[in-house]
């Protein structure tokens, strides 16, 4: 798992233990993770791109 996939993983943990307990703020929290995770993911699959493209690995 990397670490898109940790951060979304633990942002849903988060949103979850929001929801269950009222908490907005910690709902908030997960779903910034949750961001966070996808925004690294995409970054991740870029660079793999440029590497591709320019015939490294």
């Amino acid at each position: 798992m990397g670490d898109g996939a940790a951060d979304d993983a633990k942002g849903r943990l988060k949103e979850a233990g929001g929801a269950l307990t009222g908490d907005d703020d910690l709902k908030r929290e997960g779903k910034v993770d949750q961001g966070v995770g996808t925004v690294k993911d995409k970054v991740g699959d870029a660079g793999d791109k440029v590497k591709d493209v320019l015939g490294k690995d």
